[in-house]
């Protein structure tokens, strides 16, 4: 029964990919009624596999949806819309899964990670935030996975408790540290993908720039604060040459440059947004890593059977994270159309506060949130539709978006409740509360007030 409900799952995740690309590239549109049926029916199943914390989520949205349909008259829109963001967010999710899966199984992607755990203190954590970042692009969640493990393995190699400790510790924030940057930019992160689809009027194109600077800001902080406060050891450590040489990173870099050609290729050809062109060049990219690493082993079946053993095996083991992202985008896109007119009734509106308030409330609201265990999917879906327009602002739209995309990223760095604390945490052998608050306490802090700044900078000078 559970292996039939597994393919199940993955053979419908894989409809609604197919369905969410049809909308985005404007193809098919008779097909699109199917895909809120599609998605209740991988939500049923899914409800029966995941633990109490992802029921708790569908429980959720499940209190809202009643809420709507004795006190809204159109709450089969806004439940259809809502249904609409849980396609997207499964669609994206599946489509990103694909290069890391492949990933995870390239020698080559393992060969750049264990030269960059490698790497001498003098240039360690700067080579493991930048590299990093490209880990974060091919491999989203998995970089934390596949660097953690090879970082924790090159710690644990050093004979000195003390020595190892702190390389432990310097070395797992480098690669948090190098995850949330990316979030700003990346294409391929739900960062950009979820902000840019609740904010009208912008792009991924637009916010790339600005997405940059940010990442830098937050990168170039962590190498500070690293800097600056260095440990000063009671032994002096032994000195090794790290495996391999920069050449070792060529084919991740090869990689990312197809990646991004044909994203921005693709991007100025056609109407199509950032993220539909991703949900399709990112799972053809998969398919062809899959067949060049096979290609002296009979390319072709063994790429079908990996292929299979994904849709089938790999895709619906994710049931917890799929439930999870799936559910705070519904919650998120319902529950406002639900709290917005209680939020009226009460006489509170955005539109009289100052706009530089707002923006700057926007980057320390969903950290905040994400301390009482609210994912930030489900955070910016909420309060999209309750921000002030950007005209009437004052502001452009994208501003909107740095600042939003600005306080993800400290989400990711501080909340005890994402996936990368977790991970950190996990390979530190320490509470995920631990990894936020005390590892990751000043530097949020820090990053916090530095980005409030560059946020009304850009809105105002820029």
């Amino acid at each position: 029964m559970g292996s039939l409900a597994n393919r199940t799952v993955g053979l419908l995740l894989c409809a609604i990919t197919a369905l969410v690309i049809c909308r985005e590239w404007g193809v098919a549109e008779w097909t699109q009624p199917a895909k809120p049926f599609l998605v209740l029916v991988v939500v049923a199943i899914l409800l029966f596999q995941v633990r109490w914390s992802r029921k708790a989520f569908v429980a959720v949205a499940m209190l809202i949806s009643i809420s709507l349909v004795a006190t809204n008259t159109d709450w089969r829109g806004i439940i259809t819309r809502g249904l609409e963001t849980a396609a997207f967010i499964g669609a994206f999710f599946t489509a990103l899964s694909t290069l890391r899966t492949v990933a995870q199984t390239s020698p080559a992607i393992q060969r750049a990670g264990t030269f960059l755990a490698g790497q001498p203190p003098g240039r360690r954590y700067a080579a493991l935030t930048v590299g990093g970042q490209a880990f974060a692009l091919l491999l989203n969640y998995g970089s934390l996975q596949l660097l953690g493990s090879l970082v924790t393995a090159n710690a644990n190699s050093e004979p000195n408790v003390e020595i190892r400790r702190h390389r432990i510790r310097r070395m797992l924030l480098a690669i948090q540290r190098a995850f949330v940057s990316a979030l700003p930019w990346s294409p391929l992160s739900f960062a950009v993908a979820i902000t840019v689809s609740v904010i009208p009027d912008t792009s991924w194109s637009k916010a790339l720039a600005p997405g940059l600077m940010t990442s830098f800001l937050l990168a170039g902080i962590g190498w500070s604060l690293d800097t600056i406060f260095k440990p000063r050891l009671t032994v002096k450590p032994v000195r090794s040459a790290p495996v391999g040489t920069w050449a070792t990173m060529l084919p991740m870099a090869v990689l990312l440059a197809v990646l991004f050609i044909g994203v921005v290729t693709l991007s100025a050809l056609t109407q199509v947004r950032v993220v539909g062109i991703v949900a399709v060049i990112v799972p053809c990219i998969a398919v062809v890593w899959m067949h060049i690493q096979h290609w002296h082993e009979n390319p072709v079946s063994t790429t079908c059977r990996r292929i299979k053993t994904y849709v089938l095996q790999e895709l619906p083991s994710y049931r917890g994270e799929l439930t999870l992202l799936m559910m705070a985008g519904f919650i998120g896109t319902a529950g406002s159309q639900l709290f917005a007119p209680m939020m009226q009734a009460t006489g509170f509106d955005l539109s009289f506060m100052p706009s530089w308030i707002i923006l700057i409330s926007l980057v320390w609201i969903i950290p905040i949130a994400g301390q009482i265990g609210m994912n930030p999917i489900l955070v910016v879906t909420l309060i999209a539709p309750l921000i002030p327009t950007a005209t009437d602002l004052g502001v452009q739209p994208i501003a909107i978006v740095v600042a939003i995309t600005s306080g993800w990223a400290l989400s990711g760095a501080s909340s005890p409740f994402t996936a990368t604390t977790l991970l950190i945490g996990s390979f530190g052998g320490i509470s995920a509360t631990r990894v936020g608050l005390v590892w990751n306490g000043a530097y949020t802090l820090i990053c916090g007030v530095v980005l409030s700044i560059w946020v009304i900078t850009f809105a105002y000078l820029f």
